[in-house]
């Protein structure tokens, strides 16, 4: 396996963890979200980060030949 595909699987599960952590603590509206206290608008700070991570990882993986 190819050490960019490799990169690109691990920033794609690192945004879909942070989207759904952004998207859980936005619908929780602020308070405590796993010990971490969040407003709303910080919120969605991890949300726009994960969706950085996860299309540029999928980016990764879908740009990268495969070489055998």
């Amino acid at each position: 396996m190819n050490l960019k595909r490799t990169f690109g699987a691990i920033l794609t599960i690192l945004g879909i963890v942070g989207v759904i952590w952004g998207a859980y603590a936005f619908l929780a509206g602020g308070g405590s979200v796993g010990d971490v206290s969040v407003n709303k608008f910080s919120a969605a700070v991890p949300f726009v980060v994960g969706l950085i991570f996860f299309f540029t990882g999928i980016s990764l993986v879908k740009a990268t030949k495969d070489h055998a």
